[in-house]
C-alpha cells in the first residue's frame, strides 16, 4: 500500500488550509462536516468562503503563507494555483511532522482524501492512490447504490446496544459472532424494511436471550477458491471466507483470493506443492477437527473445487466421524476455468462428445492410469497436477492409439495475469515446454478441441485494450451522469 488507510478525529481541532478558492472550498467544506476548526490563510476569498467567514465559520488570515502559519495544526491542505506555494506548504509541514495535503499533487502529500461513502456513522472511503481519481468516483457511484442510507441509522441503533452486549457476552469472540447472527437475521430484515422500532425490540430481546448454541459451536467450511481469479469466487464462499476464525489454505490458493479473507483471521499454510506437504493429509484432517472443537469456525480453502482432485471428501468423511458441523462450496474446477480463458473449449460438436479429468501426478516413477480409454478419439482429456509427468503421458496417449500429431496445450497458472498458454502437440510439447521456466499451478488439454485455440484466444493479460474496446468502456452507465466526492490526490 502506497498510502495507509486511516480515519482522524479532528473534532474542535485545529486545521490549516492554505488557498481561498472554489478548490480550497471543496476541502473546507469536508473538514467542516468533520466537525474541524478551519482556519484559512489567503490574500482573498471566493464568495462561498466569503460567505462562511462573515458567519464566523471560519477564520480567515488575509495574507500569504508564513511558515509559523503551521504551529499547532493538526493537518495542513495546500490548495493554491502557486506550485511554489504549495511546495512551501509541504516541506514546511512534513518538516515539523504535520499531516499534508496538496491538491492535486500526491508527491509533495503525506495524506491524500479518498472518495467517501457516508452513512454517518458508517463511513466508506475509496483510494487508488492518487492514480485514478475517475476510477475511485466510479466505485464509489456503485457502491453508493448497494448501501441503503438506513444502515447509518442501523450502525446507531447498535452503537446504543455495544456496553450492553459487553456486559451480557463478555467474551469477545462469542459477542462477535452474536452480532454477525442478529446482523444477518430478522433485525437487519426489520431495519431495512423501515420498521426500525420492531428491529430494536428484537434486539433487545436476543440481548436478553444471550449466546445461543449457534454461536459456541465450531465448524467447518470447505471451500473451492477456483483456479485464481478472484472475481471467480461464488458469494455464498465470499461471504464464509468472511466469517472464518481460522482459515487452512493450500500452495494453489492465490494472494489476491487469500486477501478477502477476513482480516484478523488467524492463516495456517498446509502446503501441497508438488512433492512436498507442509502438513500430510491425515494431519491436516486432525487440524481441521481439533480446530472446530475449540469453537473455532474453520474455513478450509482449496484451489479449485474440494471434490475435483482436492481431497475433499476425505476431509468430509472424517469431520462426520467425529460429528463436525460442516458446509460445503463447490468452487471453479481449474479445468473449466483455465480452458476458457485460454480460449480452448472442453467439447464442441465437431471435436470432442465427452470430457475425462483425469490426474498426471506422478507415483514412484510412473503414472498408473487406464491410456487406453484416455486416448480415444472425439473426447478431450485434462490432467491435473501432470507438469512433470508430461512427457510420460504424451507419450503413452501416443502409445496406445492417439496420433502423435493430436493437438495438446499446457496453461501455466490459469486466468490470472500471469497466464500463459504453450501449444504443440503429443510429439512436440514435451520439447516446447522444456525450453520455458513453467511455474506450477498447470493443467494439460488434449484433444482437437486445442487446435481452436489460436482462434478463440481472448484473455491475453499483457495485450494492450483495442480502440473499440477502451471507446466501448467510455460509455457505459456508470460513466453517464455518474456524480459524488471524487477522490482527490490533493
Amino acid at each position: 500500500m502506497d498510502f495507509f488507510p486511516i480515519f482522524m478525529r479532528i473534532r474542535d481541532r485545529s486545521c490549516l488550509v492554505v488557498g481561498g478558492g472554489v478548490v480550497a472550498a471543496r476541502k473546507i467544506d469536508l473538514l467542516r462536516k468533520a466537525g474541524g476548526r478551519v482556519t484559512v490563510v489567503s490574500p482573498e476569498l471566493c464568495l462561498e468562503l466569503t460567505a462562511l467567514q462573515s458567519r464566523g465559520e471560519i477564520e480567515h488570515v488575509e495574507r500569504g503563507f508564513r511558515e509559523d502559519d503551521i504551529h499547532g495544526r493538526v493537518l495542513v491542505v495546500a490548495a493554491t494555483d502557486d506550485q511554489e506555494v504549495n511546495r512551501r506548504v509541504s516541506q514546511c509541514g512534513q518538516q515539523h511532522g504535520i499531516a499534508v495535503n496538496v491538491v492535486d499533487q500526491p508527491d509533495l502529500c503525506s495524506f491524500i482524501t479518498p472518495a467517501m461513502v457516508d452513512r454517518s456513522p458508517l463511513q466508506i472511503a475509496i483510494s487508488t492512490g492518487g492514480a485514478s481519481p475517475v476510477l475511485a468516483r466510479l466505485l464509489r457511484a456503485r457502491i453508493e447504490s448497494l448501501v441503503p442510507a438506513s444502515y447509518g441509522r442501523l450502525a446507531t441503533l447498535v452503537e446504543g446496544f455495544r456496553e450492553r452486549a459487553k456486559r451480557c457476552i463478555p467474551n469477545t469472540e462469542l459477542r462477535r459472532r452474536f452480532w454477525e447472527r442478529v446482523l444477518e437475521g430478522p433485525v437487519m430484515e426489520l431495519f431495512l424494511s423501515g420498521r426500525e422500532r420492531a428491529a430494536g425490540e428484537t434486539l433487545d430481546r436476543a440481548l436478553d436471550a444471550g449466546v445461543d448454541a449457534r454461536d459456541t459451536g465450531g465448524e467447518v467450511f470447505l471451500v473451492g477458491a477456483g483456479p485464481g481469479d478472484p472475481d471467480l469466487l461464488t458469494f455464498r464462499a465470499l461471504r464464509l471466507m468472511q466469517r472464518a476464525d481460522v482459515v487452512v489454505y493450500d500452495n494453489l490458493v492465490s494472494p489476491a483470493i487469500l486477501e478477502l479473507v477476513r482480516r484478523d483471521a488467524e492463516r495456517i499454510y498446509a502446503g501441497k506443492k508438488r512433492n512436498h506437504h507442509t502438513l500430510p493429509q491425515g494431519d491436516i484432517n486432525d487440524l481441521l477437527i481439533r480446530l472446530a472443537q475449540e469453537g473455532k469456525r474453520v474455513l478450509r480453502l482449496k484451489g479449485g473445487d474440494p471434490f475435483i482432485f482436492g481431497r475433499g471428501g476425505e476431509e468430509v468423511d472424517r469431520l462426520m466421524q467425529h460429528g463436525i458441523p460442516f458446509q460445503l462450496v463447490p468452487g471453479i474446477t481449474a479445468a473449466a476455468g483455465c480452458a476458457s480463458f485460454a480460449g480452448i473449449p472442453l467439447t464442441h460438436r465437431d471435436h470432442a462428445q465427452a470430457l475425462v479429468f483425469a490426474t498426471g501426478h506422478l507415483q514412484d516413477g510412473t503414472i498408473d492410469l487406464n491410456w487406453d480409454m484416455l486416448a480415444q478419439p472425439h473426447q478431450t482429456v485434462v490432467f491435473y497436477m501432470g507438469l512433470s509427468g508430461l512427457p510420460i503421458i504424451c507419450r503413452e496417449m501416443a502409445a496406445h492409439g492417439l496420433p502423435a500429431s493430436t493437438p495438446a496445450a499446457l496453461v501455466e497458472q490459469g486466468t490470472t495475469q500471469n497466464q500463459r498458454v504453450l501449444v504443440g502437440t503429443l510429439e512436440t510439447l514435451p520439447d516446447i515446454v522444456k525450453g520455458e521456466e513453467v511455474q506450477p499451478p498447470t493443467l494439460i488439454i488434449v484433444g482437437s478441441v486445442v487446435a481452436l485455440q489460436q482462434r478463440l484466444q481472448w484473455f491475453r493479460p499483457d495485450a494492450p485494450p483495442t480502440r473499440g474496446s477502451l471507446f466501448a468502456s467510455c460509455t457505459t452507465p456508470e460513466t453517464r451522469g455518474a456524480t459524488g466526492t471524487a477522490e482527490q490526490a490533493g
